[in-house]
């Protein structure tokens, strides 16, 4: 699972308190962005729909830094949801070994296809799925008719997995 040699990914319960701060400092800011805590559409996600709960720690000085879940939607397909790093952090990398660490526990879980969305008040969620390979699709879920929503998908596979868990 490891992905960035300055970051501890570790895996942890949904109630596990380090990724519940994380969580809260994400919907703290996206309450901020989007001017009103009612941005999410659906039900959030919780411990008993997340597949894999991460959380990144900075290997010098111990702190977390971000997290990630997967929220299996079936068999084979799940949302990434609660992808958040510190914004102190941004643009060094840990955001994206997340999603490395994702992919890699996705295929080892058998998904096949990972979701995501991100808001009109979200442009560096957006640059960032689509710089991380993901296509843009018709909205899915809870997310359908929702004005100004976004959604992405990628494919998940045996070498893609493999090589961004090593990346």
């Amino acid at each position: 699972m490891q992905t960035n040699p300055r970051l501890n990914i570790r895996q942890v319960t949904w109630a596990n308190p380090v990724g519940a701060d994380l969580r809260r400092a994400q919907q703290a800011e996206l309450d901020a962005r989007f001017g009103t805590p009612d941005h999410e559409p659906g039900t959030p996600p919780s411990g008993a729909d997340c597949a894999v709960f991460l959380v990144a720690y900075d290997k010098g000085s111990g702190q977390p830094v971000g997290c990630g879940g997967l929220r299996l939607l079936d068999s084979a397909t799940a949302e990434i949801k609660r992808l958040y790093v510190l914004p102190y952090t941004r643009g060094s990398g840990v955001a994206s070994s997340i999603l490395a660490a994702l992919e890699a526990e996705a295929h080892k879980q058998g998904i096949t296809r990972i979701k995501a969305e991100a808001g009109s008040a979200q442009p560096d969620g957006r640059n960032f799925y689509e710089n991380s390979g993901f296509d843009s699709v018709p909205n899915f879920g809870a997310y359908v008719g929702v004005e100004h929503s976004y959604c992405y998908a990628k494919s998940i596979d045996s070498h893609s997995a493999a090589h961004t868990a090593m990346a």
